[in-house]
């Protein structure tokens, strides 16, 4: 694991680094780490480097740790994002950046260790996925690389995170039961099925993904859709 921990207090960092050190002593596993004092140094580097996971302050000076977390999941969906903080108050708005946890300072042994325990387990188990056939060939995608799907007449196409799309001839109820027996999809429309992990904004006009782009959601369908996902996120911090 390649892990971000960024907090404008020295005395912070080094407990922290403390603490790292001596989980990656008692797992008997290699672990990386950069520190950084100031959200901007992070950003700079974030761009840059694939981070697993990102330890973040909220309250820093300049940028804080929430904007920071929102820079970041506009170019990387799938690291982890863990706030330390001394006050609960931006507990709530910790969940529009999928944050996989909140918490509160002084941070411990017996809160950081359970979480990067999961996130070890997590790089050792293969990554389920969706094969697709277009024409004679196989494409293979992950599903955690999968950002929505949409049908336009007899054709789908598969939008993935990194802004690329596959185009295959078919039906969405094809698809829609390998898609939907998974929690994080959910179909929002009669066109669409989207990960909600890349829901940046959820609201009756529609949803607005981490990658910037806005979908419909049905008024039928969008009073159950907004209780699967906070149910979705929820489940997200007690795993």
């Amino acid at each position: 694991m390649y892990i971000a921990v960024c907090d404008d207090q020295m005395t912070e960092l080094d407990m922290l680094k403390e603490l790292l050190d001596r989980w990656q002593s008692e797992r008997q596993t290699s672990l990386r780490f950069k520190t950084f004092h100031s959200a901007a140094h992070l950003l700079d580097a974030a761009v840059k480097e694939k981070f697993n996971l990102y330890l973040l302050d909220v309250m820093m000076p300049g940028m804080d740790g929430m904007a920071a977390a929102r820079e970041i999941r506009s170019f990387d969906d799938t690291a982890e994002i863990v706030f330390l903080t001394s006050s609960s108050e931006f507990a709530y708005e910790s969940y529009g950046v999928r944050a996989l946890n909140y918490l509160l300072k002084p941070i411990r042994e017996e809160m950081l260790f359970p979480i990067l325990d999961r996130l070890l387990q997590k790089t050792l188990e293969p990554e389920d996925g969706l094969t697709l056939k277009s024409g004679s060939t196989l494409i293979r995608i992950l599903f955690s690389q999968l950002a929505y799907v949409e049908v336009n007449g007899k054709h789908l196409y598969f939008n993935l995170t990194d802004g690329s799309v596959l185009e295959v001839s078919g039906t969405l109820k094809e698809y829609a039961p390998l898609l939907l027996e998974r929690a994080e999809f959910m179909q929002v429309h009669r066109s669409y099925i989207v990960n909600m992990y890349q829901a940046e904004t959820l609201s009756p006009t529609g949803i607005r993904t981490f990658s910037g782009k806005n979908l419909p959601v049905s008024r039928r369908l969008y009073p159950q859709l907004q209780k699967d996902y906070m149910k979705l996120l929820f489940s997200e911090r007690e795993n």
